[in-house]
Protein backbone atom coordinates (compact mmCIF):
# COMPACT_ATOMS: atom_id res chain seq x y z
CA UNK A 1 0.00 0.00 0.00
CA UNK A 2 1.30 3.42 -0.90
CA UNK A 3 1.27 5.61 2.22
CA UNK A 4 2.73 8.60 0.39
CA UNK A 5 -0.63 9.29 -1.21
CA UNK A 6 -2.14 9.97 2.21
CA UNK A 7 -4.48 6.98 2.25
CA UNK A 8 -6.01 7.71 -1.14
CA UNK A 9 -7.78 4.36 -1.42
CA UNK A 10 -9.53 4.83 1.92
CA UNK A 11 -10.45 8.42 1.12
CA UNK A 12 -11.89 7.39 -2.24
CA UNK A 13 -13.96 4.65 -0.59
CA UNK A 14 -15.65 7.17 1.72
CA UNK A 15 -15.89 10.13 -0.66
CA UNK A 16 -19.04 9.05 -2.52
CA UNK A 17 -21.10 8.02 0.56
CA UNK A 18 -20.06 11.20 2.37
CA UNK A 19 -21.05 13.37 -0.60
CA UNK A 20 -24.41 11.57 -0.80
CA UNK A 21 -24.99 12.07 2.94
CA UNK A 22 -24.16 15.79 2.67
CA UNK A 23 -26.50 16.15 -0.31
CA UNK A 24 -29.35 14.53 1.66
CA UNK A 25 -28.67 16.77 4.66
CA UNK A 26 -28.75 19.89 2.50
CA UNK A 27 -31.95 18.77 0.79
CA UNK A 28 -33.57 18.14 4.18
CA UNK A 29 -32.47 21.55 5.46
CA UNK A 30 -33.87 23.33 2.40
CA UNK A 31 -37.13 21.40 2.61
CA UNK A 32 -37.61 22.26 6.28
CA UNK A 33 -36.73 25.90 5.56
CA UNK A 34 -39.39 25.96 2.83
CA UNK A 35 -41.96 24.43 5.19
CA UNK A 36 -41.17 27.06 7.81
CA UNK A 37 -41.51 29.79 5.20
CA UNK A 38 -44.86 28.33 4.11
CA UNK A 39 -46.06 28.39 7.73
CA UNK A 40 -45.01 32.02 8.13
CA UNK A 41 -46.72 32.94 4.85
CA UNK A 42 -49.93 31.24 5.99
CA UNK A 43 -49.74 33.07 9.32
CA UNK A 44 -49.30 36.33 7.42
CA UNK A 45 -52.42 35.59 5.36
CA UNK A 46 -54.57 34.31 8.23
CA UNK A 47 -53.70 36.73 11.03
CA UNK A 48 -54.24 40.48 10.97
CA UNK A 49 -51.55 41.17 13.58
CA UNK A 50 -48.65 39.52 11.77
CA UNK A 51 -47.21 40.92 8.55
CA UNK A 52 -44.18 40.95 6.27
CA UNK A 53 -43.17 43.87 4.07
CA UNK A 54 -41.50 41.75 1.41
CA UNK A 55 -41.10 38.12 0.39
CA UNK A 56 -37.37 38.31 1.09
CA UNK A 57 -38.11 39.24 4.70
CA UNK A 58 -40.35 36.20 5.03
CA UNK A 59 -37.60 33.91 3.69
CA UNK A 60 -34.99 35.38 6.04
CA UNK A 61 -37.48 35.14 8.94
CA UNK A 62 -37.95 31.43 8.24
CA UNK A 63 -34.19 30.88 8.38
CA UNK A 64 -33.80 32.99 11.51
CA UNK A 65 -36.72 31.22 13.19
CA UNK A 66 -34.92 27.90 12.64
CA UNK A 67 -31.74 29.28 14.22
CA UNK A 68 -33.63 30.81 17.15
CA UNK A 69 -35.55 27.57 17.75
CA UNK A 70 -32.30 25.57 17.64
CA UNK A 71 -30.18 27.84 19.83
CA UNK A 72 -32.24 30.25 21.94
CA UNK A 73 -35.39 28.20 22.59
CA UNK A 74 -33.66 25.35 24.51
CA UNK A 75 -32.00 27.92 26.78
CA UNK A 76 -35.29 29.75 27.29
CA UNK A 77 -37.01 26.48 28.18
CA UNK A 78 -34.26 25.65 30.66
CA UNK A 79 -34.40 29.08 32.34
CA UNK A 80 -38.20 29.09 32.54
CA UNK A 81 -38.49 25.50 33.77
CA UNK A 82 -39.93 26.46 37.18
CA UNK A 83 -42.72 28.52 35.55
CA UNK A 84 -43.34 25.71 33.08
CA UNK A 85 -43.66 23.15 35.88
CA UNK A 86 -45.97 25.36 37.98
CA UNK A 87 -48.26 25.96 34.98
CA UNK A 88 -48.14 22.30 33.94
CA UNK A 89 -46.46 23.16 30.65
CA UNK A 90 -48.70 26.05 29.60
CA UNK A 91 -45.82 28.51 29.95
CA UNK A 92 -44.24 26.85 26.91
CA UNK A 93 -46.86 28.70 24.85
CA UNK A 94 -45.35 31.95 26.10
CA UNK A 95 -41.83 30.76 25.28
CA UNK A 96 -42.86 29.74 21.76
CA UNK A 97 -44.61 33.05 21.11
CA UNK A 98 -41.54 34.85 22.46
CA UNK A 99 -39.29 33.06 19.94
CA UNK A 100 -41.44 34.36 17.09
CA UNK A 101 -41.43 37.78 18.73
CA UNK A 102 -37.64 37.68 18.96
CA UNK A 103 -37.39 36.99 15.23
CA UNK A 104 -39.72 39.94 14.55
CA UNK A 105 -37.63 42.18 16.80
CA UNK A 106 -34.44 41.22 14.95
CA UNK A 107 -35.85 41.75 11.44
CA UNK A 108 -37.01 45.00 9.92
CA UNK A 109 -40.07 44.38 7.81
CA UNK A 110 -41.57 41.71 10.08
CA UNK A 111 -44.20 43.08 12.44
CA UNK A 112 -46.17 41.38 15.18
CA UNK A 113 -48.88 43.53 16.76
CA UNK A 114 -49.41 41.70 20.06
CA UNK A 115 -48.68 38.66 22.16
CA UNK A 116 -51.85 37.02 20.82
CA UNK A 117 -50.71 37.58 17.24
CA UNK A 118 -47.36 35.97 18.09
CA UNK A 119 -49.13 33.05 19.76
CA UNK A 120 -51.43 32.60 16.75
CA UNK A 121 -48.48 32.86 14.38
CA UNK A 122 -46.60 30.24 16.34
CA UNK A 123 -49.67 27.96 16.21
CA UNK A 124 -49.99 28.32 12.42
CA UNK A 125 -46.26 27.72 11.83
CA UNK A 126 -46.29 24.71 14.18
CA UNK A 127 -49.38 23.17 12.61
CA UNK A 128 -47.91 23.64 9.14
CA UNK A 129 -44.69 21.95 10.22
CA UNK A 130 -46.58 19.14 11.93
CA UNK A 131 -48.73 18.46 8.87
CA UNK A 132 -45.74 18.60 6.54
CA UNK A 133 -43.71 16.27 8.76
CA UNK A 134 -46.07 13.49 7.73
CA UNK A 135 -44.68 13.78 4.21
CA UNK A 136 -41.02 14.32 5.08
CA UNK A 137 -38.93 11.38 6.23
CA UNK A 138 -36.11 11.29 8.75
CA UNK A 139 -33.53 12.05 6.08
CA UNK A 140 -35.36 15.10 4.78
CA UNK A 141 -36.84 13.45 1.71
CA UNK A 142 -40.45 13.70 0.65
CA UNK A 143 -41.99 10.28 1.18
CA UNK A 144 -45.06 8.90 -0.51
CA UNK A 145 -46.83 5.87 0.93
CA UNK A 146 -48.54 3.67 -1.62
CA UNK A 147 -51.00 1.01 -0.53
CA UNK A 148 -51.36 -1.94 -2.87
CA UNK A 149 -54.11 -4.48 -2.71
CA UNK A 150 -53.28 -8.13 -3.07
Amino acid sequence: MNTASGGGVLAEAYAAPLAHMMENAMRGFLLRWAISALGLWLADRLLAGLSFDRAETLIVAALLLGVVNAVVRPLAILFTLPATLVTLGLFLLVVNAAMLGLVAALLDGFQIASFWSALGGWAVVSLTGWLASGFVGERGKVEVIVARRR
